[in-house]
């Protein structure tokens, strides 16, 4: 599986960047970007972020 970010729904709020246990999240031009190779798959950002911008 791999962490999707719709970055249409994305707000830049960052809560996804601060919540990763892995630190596999950034921000880039205000909106979150995922370092696929440090992401474990564990959902947290998936719950973090208010505007369900992101799918695993």
């Amino acid at each position: 599986m791999a962490v999707k970010i719709d970055k249409e729904k994305c707000v830049g709020c960052s809560a996804c960047v601060d919540t990763c246990p892995v630190s596999a999240l950034e921000m880039k031009e205000e909106k979150a970007n995922v370092d696929e190779s440090a992401c474990v798959d564990c959902g947290a950002c998936v719950s973090a972020c208010p505007t369900e911008a992101i799918e695993l």
